[in-house]
């Protein structure tokens, strides 16, 4: 074999394992960018200013995560999980009107530190397939979380679990409006609708609650808007 041969292949034996390192790195960084300029913007953020706080090219982006979808994935499928260990803590507090107020309030605080999440929770996207797998656990625990308020006589007996969409739809848009003026506006916002929730407080209301599909659907055409893709999906799971 010739020294020259040799030293090719001594050469590749170096080089290879970094380029893996440099990928990983580079991974890496576009995940760290990519969480601070969701939370700061929201899933419409450029993927170009991602790629800038990264140190990297947008190609280099892409390369690593071929759709925005991909990111978003790759990036919210944990604070997802932080609202299902919220949902999750409720269901063992004693007092059910409790465990509901605590979620709220709970989901409230996740969404008004991150813009990213607040998007996330007020659309489906059917392709991101680990956070929506998130969501689907954490809708499961808040339905038991409604029937067990509505069955204590706390919570009023026509609240649905659709009606929690409407309270994380008005709350996004309250976020957006005042968290740099007043970030704290949307406990007062939530702690009207709590007044409203309360089943001595409630009287026959003049539109009824949302179906299952109206809701999956408005989330879907939310998600749309977001990533550009509109799933055939049109019911929910």
């Amino acid at each position: 074999m010739s020294t020259s041969n040799t030293a090719d292949r001594q050469a590749g034996a170096v080089t290879c394992p970094k380029l893996r390192a440099d990928a990983q790195r580079n991974r890496e960084a576009i995940v760290v960018a990519a969480r601070e300029v969701f939370a700061e913007h929201g899933l419409e953020a450029p993927l170009e200013e991602i790629a800038r706080r990264a140190g990297v090219g947008i190609g280099t982006l892409y390369r690593r995560f071929p759709t925005r979808l991909d990111l978003v994935d790759a990036i919210l499928a944990e604070p997802v999980e932080q609202h299902v260990a919220a949902a999750e803590h409720a269901l063992t507090m004693a007092d059910p009107w409790d465990g509901f107020v605590y979620y709220l309030e709970a989901a409230g605080q996740l969404q008004a530190t991150d813009r990213g999440i607040n998007d996330m929770m007020s659309m489906r996207l059917p392709n991101a397939t680990r956070a929506e797998s998130a969501k689907r656990r954490m809708f499961e625990l808040t339905e038991k979380i409604i029937r067990r308020a509505r069955q204590s006589g706390q919570l009023r007996p026509d609240v649905t679990q659709e009606d929690l969409a409407l309270v994380f739809w008005a709350h996004g848009r309250i976020v957006e409006a005042t968290s740099e003026v007043a970030p704290d506006a949307w406990r007062r916002h939530l702690g009207l609708l709590l007044e409203g929730f309360r089943a001595d407080r409630a009287h026959e209301l003049a539109v009824p609650a949302l179906t299952p599909r109206q809701v999956h659907r408005a989330m879907l055409s939310l998600g749309s808007r977001c990533t550009g893709q509109l799933s055939e999906q049109e019911d929910p799971p």
